[in-house]
């Protein structure tokens, strides 16, 4: 699994103008998926994300998780973190997991980060998504599970 990671004061997720998806304070999660991903990588992920001290404390050091600071995340699938841009002009997409893979993984994910007690809010797998946030820093991290 692989997420990208952006810490936001607000973001939200629209599928044909009606928001599905919304968070203020916390962060956004790109999250791909390819074939040989796992259950329990979903799960190392998402107690990974969870506790990345990245929000900052009272000296303005990054020293808080989201649960520290009462964030939320919001979960949007993307296959396109798979995507190969080595050869041609067209990335290929062959790394990243088919839907019968990647939705129970997506599923898993999401349960695994509100398990920790956590608000998750999300995209809607497969659909044609905007995407609005709020880039806080900017803070933009990569997590691989492998």
């Amino acid at each position: 699994m692989r997420a990208v990671l952006q810490r936001v004061s607000q973001a939200r997720v629209r599928i044909d103008g009606e928001t599905v998806g919304e968070i203020g304070r916390g962060l956004v999660v790109l999250l791909g998926i390819a074939p040989s991903d796992t259950p329990e990588q979903a799960e190392w992920l998402a107690d990974k994300i969870v506790g990345l001290r990245v929000f900052e404390d009272d000296d303005g050091k990054m020293n808080r998780d989201l649960i520290e600071v009462g964030g939320g995340v919001l979960i949007v699938s993307q296959f396109t973190l798979y995507g190969d841009c080595r050869k041609g002009r067209r990335p290929s997409f062959i790394e990243a997991a088919p839907p019968a893979v990647a939705i129970p993984l997506y599923a898993a994910f999401i349960d695994a980060v509100r398990a920790r007690g956590v608000p998750a809010a999300t995209g809607r797998f497969g659909a044609m998504m905007q995407v609005e946030l709020v880039n806080e820093g900017p803070v933009t991290l990569i997590v691989d599970s492998k």
